[in-house]
């Protein structure tokens, strides 16, 4: 027994995340309230999680009606909401089928098993090679950081598993060639990526690949955990494009919150997905349906999705004014829709402390990015308040960290 007292609060937590300093009590909207007193307009959401902002009140309906019906079975047997849901994301987009999950990085997990599962069934047990991008994130489980091939995410956890094709998202030359390769059987990318500096990819971009796809009998697999469910103003961002992928893997917005992962797919794409091929405890149990019900019913009609591209096109015409005023300290406006990246000169890191200071929660990202990734309900008044604490904060960045000495 560890009769050691700890030393922090946090002391019997693993060490994995630099936590900031603010202890969450609560949440109502777009704000986030701590236990000292302080208020932040919290544009972090959960990471782009919070669809609907913290604590709506049909998502709260919902769950105290869920938890006094039915928390849990297993798979062994029919859940009525999870094909009403499955029904719903798959009459919205290109899918036929759907498995769900607990999270995003299971999403992936399942996309990856459903590739090479898909070529073995059709007598190609060969075909095994996922190709990604440099700047993706699909996730922290084992596959899914060898799937996103950041090296401060792999190193120290032994050998790369095979199987992986990192690529430059600009070298065509290579992409091709690498689809071309007998071993080849999915790629897989982000409409929008997240982590990875909000680099939007073009409809050129998007066919490029799809016709790579087509030509070479590869899957083309959307990683839309952070893009979809309405973010980009369309409840999936490729169809903006509409270039449909043969796999979709969706999570964070779609269960408002509440843990929910799905991996949507065509009939023939997963038609080597038989029973005990897969499987999950937790996925698509009663509980987590019925608020993904509740929250995708409220994040996929059309007025939602007209309200994120009015909110959305004045946060944009809002920043490239801030870009204006301080082009010291932006560099560049990325993103689509609600999901906002600032390519900033300064610290990113500094820059989302100096906005905590302010009264406002950003997230980081790749590049040296800041990221906006609000409740996708956020109001135009709400919107203008948050710029106006990004306009304090990019002042006080200018004043202290670009004053900073070289060493």
């Amino acid at each position: 027994m560890n009769t050691t007292s700890p030393t922090a609060p946090d002391d019997h937590l693993f060490s994995v995340y630099a936590r900031a300093q603010v202890e969450v009590e609560r949440g109502e909207g777009v704000r986030l309230y701590a236990r000292d007193g302080r208020v932040f307009v919290d544009l972090v959401q959960g990471i782009a999680t919070n669809g609907l902002g913290h604590c709506h009140p049909k998502l709260v309906e919902t769950v105290k009606a869920q938890a006094e019906k039915l928390w849990h079975v297993s798979n062994i047997f029919r859940i009525p909401d999870q094909e009403a849901l499955a029904g719903k994301l798959c009459d919205d987009s290109f899918a036929d089928q759907v498995f769900f999950t607990n999270s995003g990085t299971e999403a992936i997990e399942c996309a990856l098993k459903l590739a090479r599962k898909y070529h073995d069934a059709k007598g190609n047990p060969e075909r095994i090679d996922v190709i990604t991008f440099k700047g993706a994130f699909h996730g922290r489980s084992y596959a899914a950081v060898n799937a996103g091939g950041n090296e401060s995410y792999t190193k120290g956890f032994g050998p790369k598993l095979p199987g992986f094709v990192h690529l430059s998202l600009d070298d065509h030359d290579a992409i091709k060639a690498a689809a071309e390769a007998p071993t080849a059987a999915a790629i897989l990318v982000e409409p929008v990526q997240g982590e990875g500096g909000a680099r939007a990819l073009t409809e050129q971009e998007l066919r490029f690949l799809r016709d790579l796809c087509d030509a070479n009998g590869l899957l083309l697999m959307y990683d839309e955990i952070q893009c979809g469910v309405g973010r980009t103003g369309k409840i999936w961002a490729y169809q903006w494009s509409g270039i449909e992928p043969d796999v979709l893997t969706t999570a964070k917005a779609l269960g408002g919150g509440f843990p929910i992962g799905a991996c949507l797919a065509t009939r023939d794409a997963a038609s080597g997905m038989v029973p005990g091929t897969h499987g999950s405890t937790f996925g698509g149990n009663p509980f987590a349906m019925a608020v993904g019900l509740t929250a995708y019913g409220e994040l996929s009609t059309q007025a939602s999705l007209d309200h994120v591209n009015e909110v959305s096109g004045f946060l944009r015409q809002q920043l490239q004014g801030l870009k204006a005023a301080f082009p010291d300290v932006i560099e560049d406006i990325r993103g689509k829709g609600l999901l906002v990246g600032i390519k900033i000169t300064p610290n990113n890191r500094e820059v989302m402390a100096l906005a905590r200071d302010k009264g406002l929660l950003i997230a980081g990202g790749s590049d040296n990015c800041v990221r906006l990734l609000p409740p996708l309900n956020l109001t135009i008044d709400e919107a203008r308040e948050a710029l106006g604490l990004l306009e304090q904060t990019f002042q006080t960045a200018r004043e202290t960290l670009l004053s900073k000495e070289p060493v």
